[in-house]
């Protein structure tokens, strides 16, 4: 049997999840816990202190195991404060309502598109306009050592404050990809030197603290990496696979967010990116611009189908639904972009549904289908090719894959193990050389007239 070696704490936008790994890359145990949504003084939070005694708790069963690693990947757009070893302010959610007039005068501050590859996004998705927003709330930011969100879990875990290049570099204003530093803004305005020591996400930043380890049982000697942006682990677990390592493949992430990252093949003009339509730049674990497009997808399907999105991707219903989308297609049924207003590369349409089923089959069916040709647009604007990983929970959701197949008739479309792709790339931050377990899975176009479909969806929204 393999021994525990490692495990990995991924915090996502609305789940948070551990899982033990094996030095060979075999997952051994997954535990999985739903996240809060907290207030404090009337404005969202991101939920440390629940997160943190869940983790603990979480922890203590695998005491007693050799474990030689904590890896935290975590989302992006959060930033969080340490003063004398101890939080400086509760962390913004990122879908907090930021004054308009605050929001006003950060942009005025903002430095260009093609500087930083950040778009100007809604609420505190750039998380720059947080950390703007924040100084005007909290007199101790000007003392506080700013730290990514995904690094304060590494400085949770280790007590080391650490910064890192895909954190800071995810659509947060303040990296400038080409250069690999600092945005001239934060120089600007004194938060360059507040961050935390900037430190690759594969490098040791420090080991379990001693209290940790007494509350959990895990090793005092656990060694804790300094940790990244979820969406970059994904790109580091598509790297295990051959048809994907060192070839034109774009990477598509889902969950609450669809997140398209291109490695491309050759370089590509960053400045022809729309930053208008939710494309930006990402940078990977070695600082590499990743030419990006994203929408809300996991929140406008749950909206659609108003069920749990596990409607969508369920085993048992896919045949069901496999069978319903055909029908759409040739009815003409379809959504009108966009259910969640100022994300996506619609950001300013309206929403409506043309011939909305009654049917629970044909609804869930027709919502796949418009998280297809949304995606399909997304790739368009960053000019995606050959090839494309589904990775993450919609991988499963065949209507949804064999549409994206179909609408894109050049591309090799595939998906891997939709449950643990970020896990097993924040993993392979250990042991690059790990390859994953089982193969690739190519999929066939959905039956239909696909392109037509599409012409006629694009033709409605006048796009």
């Amino acid at each position: 049997m393999s021994e525990a070696f490692a495990i990995v704490v991924d915090i996502g936008k609305t789940m948070s999840k551990v899982t033990l790994w094996s030095c060979e890359g075999a997952m051994l145990d997954r535990q999985v816990h739903p996240n809060a949504v907290v207030e404090s003084n009337g404005l969202r939070r991101l939920d440390v202190s629940g997160i943190g005694e869940w983790l603990i708790e979480a922890l203590m069963a695998y005491g007693g195991k050799p474990i030689e690693y904590v890896i935290p990947v975590v989302h992006g757009a959060g930033v969080a404060g340490i003063i004398d070893d101890g939080l400086a302010f509760p962390p913004l959610d990122y879908e907090q309502v930021i004054p308009g007039e605050v929001l006003a005068a950060y942009r005025r501050e903002r430095d260009p598109f093609p500087v930083t590859g950040s778009p100007a996004l809604p609420d505190g998705l750039n998380f720059g306009a947080q950390l703007y927003w924040l100084e005007r709330l909290d007199p101790r930011m000007d003392r506080a050592t700013l730290l990514p969100w995904a690094q304060y879990w590494s400085w949770f875990f280790s007590g080391e404050a650490v910064s890192e290049v895909t954190s800071l570099g995810c659509h947060s204003d303040l990296w400038s990809p080409t250069k690999g530093r600092l945005s001239p803004m934060a120089e600007r305005l004194g938060w360059a030197q507040r961050f935390a020591p900037l430190r690759p996400a594969g490098e040791v930043v420090g080991t379990l603290r001693p209290k940790l380890a007494a509350r959990t049982g895990l090793p005092a000697s656990v060694k804790v990496l300094a940790g990244l942006h979820d969406s970059n682990a994904a790109l580091l677990a598509a790297g295990g696979f051959t048809e994907i390592a060192d070839n034109e493949t774009t990477v598509l992430s889902t969950g609450t967010w669809f997140i398209a990252m291109r490695l491309p093949g050759e370089p590509v003009d960053l400045a022809n990116l729309p930053e208008a339509r939710d494309c930006l730049v990402n940078v990977d674990i070695h600082g590499r611009p990743v030419p990006s497009a994203r929408f809300m997808g996991g929140r406008e399907i749950e909206t659609l189908i108003e069920l749990d999105t596990r409607r969508i991707d369920i085993k048992p219903d896919q045949p069901a639904l496999l069978a319903a989308a055909p029908q759409a297609i040739e009815a003409g049924v379809m959504v009108l972009p966009t259910l969640a207003p100022g994300f996506g590369p619609f950001p300013q349409g309206e929403t409506c549904w043309i011939g909305e089923p009654q049917n629970d089959f044909a609804r869930r069916a027709a919502a796949s289908l418009y998280a297809a040709l949304v995606t399909d647009a997304s790739l368009d604007l960053i000019g995606s090719r050959e090839r494309l990983l589904v990775e993450g929970r919609f991988a499963e959701a065949e209507v949804f894959v064999r549409a994206l197949a179909a609408l894109r008739p050049g591309t090799l479309v595939y998906t891997a193990n939709a449950h643990n792709d970020v896990s097993f790339g924040a993993l392979r931050l250990v042991n690059p050389a790990l390859r994953p377990q089982g193969e690739l899975r190519l999929f066939e176009p959905l039956p239909g007239d696909l392109a037509a479909y599409r012409a006629r969806w694009r033709a409605a929204i006048g796009g």
